[in-house]
């Protein structure tokens, strides 16, 4: 069976904890900032927890790290 390949821009856009979570960025903090309180932009920086809907299919666009 041949090697599978990493969706490289997957990879990029999360990482994998040592327990085998997915972190994300949120969305929601490139543009119009001016019109967001403080406390919101605050918590924008902060990484999330990937919805178990889609650890599905980031297993499938990373093969080797889940």
């Amino acid at each position: 069976m041949p090697k599978l390949k990493t969706k490289k821009s997957l990879a990029k856009r999360v990482k994998v904890t040592k327990n085998k979570k997915i972190m994300r960025s949120k969305a929601g903090r490139r543009h119009l900032l001016s019109n967001k309180n403080r406390k919101r932009k605050r918590n924008l920086r902060k990484k999330d927890l990937l919805p178990e809907t889609q650890k599905k299919t980031v297993k499938r666009g990373l093969p080797y790290s889940l």
